[in-house]
């Protein structure tokens, strides 16, 4: 049988303040394409179908929208585990009604984990396809809480309690197929952070857990696992090397960090011999460019940008060592009027020299909004004559900022 392996769809995340539903609705359309046209018999969406735990309506929309299109087509199965950024009960909410579609939700792990197993059959009512359908797994479903524990202590527990619930899980797919008297392929679900597994600055993959703890080695994952269809990572991967174990990845660039990485599916044909995985590339829907340098270097590509047409949202990260007054007006003059929009402007010469720390516990929450602006005039030597008017000038921008609801810490972000 054939499946398709997706995840990490993030449906209503914004970019920059701006919102993405064009393009979630091109990858969702684009998705049930291909569904039909390589005739899938199950999809598995390994988690994260929603970026937050309250998704607007628009967001909904597109997901059971899309569920109808899909139980309309040749494909038999659905079956949808929850992230980390989903809401368990959210997911679960409609659970019998999908199942009317023959779509499985699976939100939260299961008290008995033999519920997280299930056997998906043919149009002729034959077993076909067992699957191990466990969700991301939360600190307080497979560990207890002792006063006084360690941080070791913590790891330790946490991974003992990832095990455990795989092999617990495993152990109820083998049990079901040997009830079943017939050889039916197993394929697991996950939403993990394995060990070793890739990411990229400005993904917006989250650890999990507590800091970077319980990565998962992935020796303790259940070896029956004729394929093993995971979620959380976003740059499509193996795992340790393992053909038949994937993240499929995010299918859209969540942020500009992502913008240069190719995006896929996967394939998953399984037979007698195992399971032969295809990667499908996905479209770029709304294409995305980092430009960094000095300014120099980043008018020179903003100009080829412009002037090639290029009909995105672009990253400026400037990482020149000279002042550049008004970096923000000089790049809207250039791309006034051309569809290329720049979201984001970041000065590393300010982040690095304006708020370098005086002394290393110093953080930027020790600063306030006073502090920070006295440092760029110290950095910019700014003859005293004229600090009191430009700060007062900046004193009244602050003010203005306040009455449209700007909180006044010093992280604030902006133009």
């Amino acid at each position: 049988m054939k499946i398709l392996h997706t995840s990490d769809w993030h449906l209503g995340r914004t970019l920059c303040g701006r919102r993405r539903h064009e393009e979630f609705a091109a990858f969702l359309e684009w998705l049930a394409g291909i569904i039909e046209a390589h005739a899938i018999d199950a999809l598995l969406v390994a988690g994260d179908l929603f970026d937050t735990s309250t998704p607007g309506n628009p967001a909904q929309a597109l997901y059971y929208r899309f569920l109808c299109r899909v139980a309309a087509s040749p494909c038999r199965h659905v079956v949808v585990v929850a992230g980390n950024h989903d809401s368990p009960a959210f997911l679960e909410a409609p659970r019998e009604l999908l199942k009317a579609l023959d779509v499985h939700v699976v939100g939260a792990a299961c008290e008995d984990p033999a519920d997280e197993v299930l056997v998906l059959h043919d149009a002729a009512g034959a077993p076909e396809l067992i699957v191990c359908a466990v969700p991301y797994l939360r600190e307080r479903d497979i560990r207890q809480v002792t006063p006084g524990e360690s941080v070791r202590d913590k790891e330790r527990k946490l991974l003992e309690g990832v095990r455990g619930h795989y092999a617990a899980v495993a152990d109820a797919a083998l049990l079901r197929r040997e009830a079943l008297a017939a050889e039916v392929p197993i394929v697991g679900m996950g939403h993990l952070f394995t060990a070793g597994g890739e990411t990229v600055e400005g993904d917006g993959v989250r650890d999990l857990y507590v800091g970077s703890l319980a990565h998962v080695s992935p020796g303790i994952l259940p070896a029956c696992f004729d394929y093993l269809a995971l979620g959380h990572l976003h740059l499509p991967q193996t795992v340790n090397g393992r053909d038949n174990a994937r993240y499929s990845g995010s299918p859209l660039a969540m942020g500009f960090g992502e913008a240069c990485q190719s995006k896929s599916l996967c394939l998953v044909e399984l037979n007698a011999a195992g399971a032969r995985v295809q990667l499908i590339g996905v479209p770029v829907f709304r294409r995305l460019e980092r430009v960094r340098g000095d300014w120099e270097a980043v008018s020179a590509r903003i100009g080829e940008l412009a002037g090639g047409g290029f009909d995105g949202w672009v990253e400026v990260v400037y990482e020149g060592g000279e002042v550049v007054g008004g970096l923000w007006r000089r790049l809207d003059e250039m791309t006034e009027g051309r569809p290329l929009e720049i979201l984001r402007v970041r000065n590393t010469r300010l982040t690095e020299q304006v708020l370098s720390p005086l002394h290393e516990s110093e953080t930027l929450g020790d600063l306030d909004v006073d502090e920070v602006f006295r440092r760029c005039l110290d950095l910019h030597e700014m003859p005293g004559p004229q600090r009191p008017e430009l700060t007062r000038a900046y004193r009244e921008t602050l003010a203005a900022l306040a009455e449209e609801g700007w909180d006044g810490s010093a992280g604030g972000g902006g133009r």
